[in-house]
């Protein structure tokens, strides 16, 4: 107080205010290429085959004489065939021998195949109608 009279001092205070509003600056359009390759598919494939020959033998064993086995020559394993047969007496006669032959071929196949890829094509479109294409990313090599 000056002088007993009152002053009044007005006070004056700022604010600050933000407003945030969306502008549009351009779009992105996204799209994808499928590209196709012919490549042929080579692989060798192997077969078992087996060749059965029938060898007749027809000898009768002697008394007491031990059947024949199951056994392998030169690669060939023969299977004895035997028949027992009513005379005055029983005798063991081999009937033929089975000879089974393993044989193994390779054939090469030659199998044509479609691949395809994908590649996303990225496009900026601006305000004003303007297309931009992004460079793609550059592709992964395999070693």
């Amino acid at each position: 107080m000056v002088g007993g009279s009152e002053m009044v001092l007005p006070l004056v205070e700022e604010t600050a205010r933000i407003d945030v509003r969306a502008v549009e600056t351009g779009r992105v359009r996204v799209s994808t290429r499928t590209e196709t390759t012919e490549q042929i598919l080579r692989e060798s494939l192997r077969s078992d085959g087996v060749g059965v020959t029938r060898v007749a033998i027809n000898r009768t064993l002697a008394e007491g004489e031990a059947p024949p086995k199951v056994r392998t020559e030169d690669g060939v394993t023969v299977i004895p065939v035997l028949e027992e047969i009513l005379v005055v007496e029983k005798r063991l006669v081999l009937r033929e021998e089975v000879h089974i032959r393993s044989t193994t071929s390779n054939d090469e196949v030659e199998v044509p195949v479609t691949l395809r890829t994908q590649r996303a094509v990225v496009e900026h479109v601006s305000p004003d109608g303007h297309v931009a294409e992004q460079p793609s990313l550059p592709e992964e090599t395999t070693s």
